[in-house]
């Protein structure tokens, strides 16, 4: 079975009105979907993406999530201080800022293994590492 994190960019693509990768994502989800893909996120991409999306889109985004639609991976408190270290490290003032959104999912990355990405953001995670040197691919 496929895995892929997903970045709070295609969930607004997905829920957001005239959102210009929208086909793009809507098949993705589709064939996540007919494949039995295990999706995972993180709770501040989740929050990134409502902050995005205007109701009533937003509502309906939140109930896609609460159904189970991909998997909101939790962590302890004192993952933030790796948040922290990364969001150090990928911040490039005054071109680019790694947010808190990125650092989750980067994270995650490493602790799962999991390196298949959907995201829009793919300047920022065509730069980013692993602790063991790999990068993302991206969807």
């Amino acid at each position: 079975m496929a895995a892929a994190l997903v970045d709070a960019g295609p969930m607004v693509a997905l829920f957001g009105t005239r959102q210009p990768r929208a086909r793009h994502y809507l098949d993705l989800f589709k064939t996540a979907s007919d494949q039995h893909w295990s999706l995972s996120t993180t709770w501040p991409c989740v929050v990134e993406a409502s902050y995005l999306l205007a109701p009533p889109q937003r509502y309906t985004f939140l109930r896609w999530v609460a159904a189970g639609a991909l998997a909101v991976f939790p962590f302890q408190q004192d993952a933030l201080e790796d948040f922290a270290g990364l969001m150090h490290r990928y911040t490039e003032a005054p071109r680019t800022e790694m947010d808190l959104a990125d650092a989750s999912l980067v994270w995650l990355a490493a602790d799962t293994g999991i390196t298949t990405i959907m995201t829009t953001d793919v300047r920022d995670f065509s730069r980013y590492r692993l602790p063991d040197g790999r990068g993302f691919d991206i969807l």
